[in-house]
């Protein structure tokens, strides 16, 4: 049987809120002595130093264990209620108004919320015991049975401290201007609901090791998705529409997915063994269909685990469904009903939240005792808890009517074709942030430049390649004809003995070059053959691709506009209700913030029921207004369905929508194309700028290696026509005198003082060749290097020297670019003005001599050897 099991192991925790530092102790000392006496602030030292302590620890980063966290928190908060019924901080000039609560938001770690307001600190110490609550959850083993139980009682306790939020604090706390999202009463609900599916997931995994039947954890496993559902719901309405992360949203959507199809897998089990195969057929397609959807639209940012869990589930849902048609094809050959005809799947709670009540209840908190008398707090107390009930009562039915109404206008549509009709197209939000990228990348019109980038790239590489093969050719060439011309006598090692490494390691570059043409073709072509498809991303606005909704091309009797007018005025007055309902919370919490009976209480002699009573009445108004906003919103949306149905006809709307899934399936196809196309252009132009500075470098060493071995042919040739005239000045310069360096290695260092020539006239026997003395061929002069005069004097004009010198072509044809650069340029590189990266713009630097090479900085490509491309090297222009 499968198991999600391994997706337990991805669940989510909340990190705690973070404060700054405030000194409580001052404050309330000074209270104290101002309203009562020195001598009662001396008596409750002890208190104030305790409450200082608290807030102190909340101030740090936790360090100690999370229970004693836990249990700090909890004190904390019960100190905190002691506070707010004897200490009244606001501003007020006659309350404590130098104390301002700083907290900042969880999920935004930007955004702050400064109050002088005790409920703020109340709301904030809940929030970070629920948070500590879910990380005692994931921080223990949840892969044994026990450890899962543990789990699942620590996310219950963060889901009653949530949910305590939510229903006595959240509300006050939201007060004023300055609030954060994190601690609203429907982020303390989300927050909740999550903890609650976590929490039953570690039962239905304790439930799937214990072996319970397909039919209790279907209905287990069901549970947990509808937590998530919850939750997600949440997600997806404000204010935490934009608050979360996407992360988030990709986890509780897959969670949800993952647990409904695991309910449809589990369940078609138990149907299967009462051989109900049709239903069994039907409940397996719609447990594929919910992942399918939810890997297509969440996939991103969502952990590993989870997906991969999503696949095994997938895989096994598809093979039961495939013994199941099959069984149902050859034996029972029932009929396959709906999915949307099939009663909801059978759920089970196995968790709720924890009430807090007992553990939070301060009513037994000995703190500040002293300082107020107990009726006056009970009695506030009291009337406090009675308006956040009416509060609370009425803020859940304006939500409910709100969700309702969003509802009820998604499932008809609206008021997007309504919009469309009038020509406002949108694309989905995720859709259109894809769209977005994609053009301001460039969009697939800006294709070609980036082609052309790569073009130009490669053409620098191969004329660098063919000018470090020349060079190396041309001194081969040279060494061959001296060897050829004076025999024995040219006793210097063979430069193609010297160079084979640099050989080998410029043939490996040209394998690489013809590799990446190769990929470069690839990419060419693939730009040609999709350029019809991705050419809808060109279009500007790309709301200009979509359908229209077309009035009808023949009516009967003309009343389109009527139709459609009539629709539109209903949707505006369902509009004008949703306001008011806005307006009616705000008048509610306005009338709260300033409903202030204390003073009442404190000089009441009467019973403070009959005060309660007068004062809670003022609110019977605003409880009247909202009753009659949802009865009319009830009638309205009748009346929109029944709008709605002609319009539907009316303007063929469901043609509509198939035209327009089209073409939302076509923008997603090219977008897709055009994105596997740029990561390879990309990684072309990576693998180019990366190429190049190793070909750059072994061309170098080929320059030094060139200049080493002119420097010894000078000297050589001094020599050898000193010995030609039968001179010998002693000076044990033979053959086996001279150490001839293979490249690349240090240069060596020419003759201090080279003796000129004798007149050959005055040797006896002497053979004359036809000039007196050899004129090497000109060198150009390398960059980084002075050009050393040659170490003997020659005449300005000498006849030809009895060999002639030809050089022999290099193995690459010559290109209109394979002319000698100007020194400006770094190696002899020619200036390539189309491409602007960081490496062509870099100032030229002064090559090193080859002996300090070793200790050259790296290049500013990340490059394993200076000789090799990086063996990472991926996509297209793998070596």
């Amino acid at each position: 049987m499968a198991s999600p099991s391994s997706s337990a192991n991805v669940m989510l925790a909340i990190f705690e809120k973070k404060t700054v530092s405030l000194d409580l102790y001052r404050p309330l000392r000074n209270y104290i002595v101002f309203n009562y006496s020195e001598r009662e602030a001396q008596n409750l030292e002890d208190d104030l130093q305790t409450i200082k302590q608290y807030r102190s620890e909340i101030e740090r980063v936790p360090a100690d264990s999370l229970p004693a966290r836990r249990d700090m928190l909890q004190n904390y908060y019960k100190a905190l209620c002691a506070v707010e019924s004897r200490f009244p901080i606001s501003p007020d000039k006659d309350h404590i108004n130098s104390v301002y609560f700083t907290w900042y938001d969880t999920f935004k770690i930007k955004q702050k919320a400064v109050q002088q307001n005790i409920h703020l600190e109340k709301a904030a110490v809940l929030f970070n015991l629920g948070a500590v609550h879910s990380q005692m959850g994931l921080s223990l083993d949840r892969s044994a049975v026990e450890g899962r139980r543990q789990a699942s009682h620590s996310f219950i306790a963060a889901a009653g401290a949530f949910a305590f939020l939510r229903d006595n604090v959240a509300m006050k706390a939201s007060m004023g201007t300055s609030t954060t999202v994190d601690m609203s009463v429907e982020c303390a609900g989300m927050l909740e609901r999550l903890m609650l599916a976590q929490a039953q997931e570690c039962v239905f995994e304790n439930t799937i090791a214990k072996g319970s039947t397909p039919g209790v954890s279907a209905k287990i496993s069901r549970q947990v998705g509808i937590y998530y559902e919850e939750a997600l719901a949440a997600l997806n309405v404000a204010p935490l529409t934009y608050h979360f992360d996407k992360g988030w949203l990709a986890h509780v959507q897959l969670k949800a997915a993952l647990f409904y199809a695991e309910a449809c897998y589990r369940y078609g089990m138990e149907l299967h063994e009462k051989e109900e195969i049709a239903e069994e057929i039907a409940r397996l397609k719609s447990g594929i269909s919910a992942l399918s959807e939810a890997k297509k639209t969440s996939s991103k940012g969502a952990a590993q685990q989870l997906l991969d869990a999503i696949n095994k589930l997938d895989t096994n849902l598809n093979q039961n469904l495939a013994r199941a048609v099959k069984e149902n094809d050859r034996v029972y050959l029932m009929r396959v009903p709906q999915a949307s005809s099939l009663p909801p799947l059978p759920a089970f709670a196995m968790v709720k939240p924890m009430p807090m009540n007992d553990v939070l209840d301060a009513s037994k908190e000995k703190m500040f005792a002293s300082l107020v008398p107990d009726n006056s707090a009970k009695a506030l107390s009291r009337y406090t808890e009675m308006v956040d009930d009416v509060i609370r009562a009425q803020a859940e039915r304006l939500q409910q009517g709100s969700e309702l109404a969003r509802v009820k206008l998604k499932e008809m549509d609206l008021p997007d074709s309504i919009l469309a009709l009038e020509g406002n197209l949108t694309l989905p939000m995720a859709l259109r942030e894809d769209v977005d990228a994609v053009q301001i990348c460039g969009g697939p019109a800006g294709l070609e430049a980036e082609l052309q980038q790569l073009n130009d790239l490669k053409r620098v590489n191969q004329e660098l390649l063919i000018q470090t093969e020349e060079l190396l050719q041309k001194e081969a060439t040279e060494d061959t004809q001296f060897r050829s011309q004076f025999g024995t006598r040219w006793t210097r090692p063979q430069s193609s003995t010297l160079t084979k490494n640099l050989q080998d390691r410029l043939n490996r570059f040209a394998g690489n070059l013809k590799q990446a043409a190769e990929s470069d073709t690839r990419i060419e072509r693939s730009v040609r053959d999709h350029a019809s498809l991705m050419s809808i991303l060109d279009r500007r606005p790309i709301e200009s691709a979509l359908p229209t909704l077309a009035r009808p091309i023949m009516s009967l009797d003309a009343n389109e506009d009527a139709i459609a007018g009539a629709l539109k005025q209903s949707l505006r007055q369902l509009e004008g209700l949703g306001t008011q309902r806005a307006g009616l919370e705000d008048m509610l919490k306005e009338m709260k913030r300033k409903d202030d009976i204390l003073p009442k209480l404190m000089t009441s002699t009467g019973s403070h029921e009959d005060l309660f009573r007068k004062e809670i009445a003022k609110y019977d108004h605003i409880c009247e207004e909202i009753s009659k906003n949802l009865e009319a919103q009830e009638q309205l949306l009748l009346q929109i369905q029944a709008q709605n149905v002609d319009f539907a006809s009316t303007f063929n709307l469901e043609d509509y929508k198939a035209s327009r899934e089209r073409t939302y399936k076509q923008i997603e196809a090219a977008i897709s194309k055009y994105q596997e196309i740029k990561e390879n252009i990309n990684e072309g132009l990576k693998f180019y700028v990366t190429l190049q500075d190793a070909i750059t470098n072994v061309k170098q060493q080929g320059s030094d290696f060139v200049m080493t071995r002119n420097m010894q042919c000078r000297e050589m040739m001094d020599d050898v026509q000193r010995q030609m005239s039968g001179l010998s000045f002693q000076e044990n310069k033979g053959s086996n005198g001279y150490t001839y360096p293979s490249a690349p290695q240090s240069h060596q260092v020419p003759r201090s003082n080279p003796q000129p020539p004798a007149d050959p006239a005055n040797i006896p026997n002497a053979v004359r060749p036809p000039a007196p003395t050899y004129q090497p061929p000109h060198q150009p002069a390398m960059p980084g290097y002075t050009q050393n005069p040659p170490p003997y004097g020659a005449p300005q004009q000498q006849p030809p020297p009895p060999y002639n010198l030809q050089a022999s072509g290099p193995p690459y044809p010559p290109t209109q670019h394979q002319q000698q650069p100007p020194p400006s340029h770094e190696y002899g590189q020619p200036a390539y003005p189309g491409w602007r990266g960081p490496y062509y713009n870099a100032p030229p630097q002064q090559p090193a001599p080859l002996h300090q090479q070793g200790s050259m900085p790296r290049p500013p490509y990340t490059v394993p050897s200076p000789y090799h491309l990086p063996p990472h090297q991926s996509g297209y222009y793998q070596q």
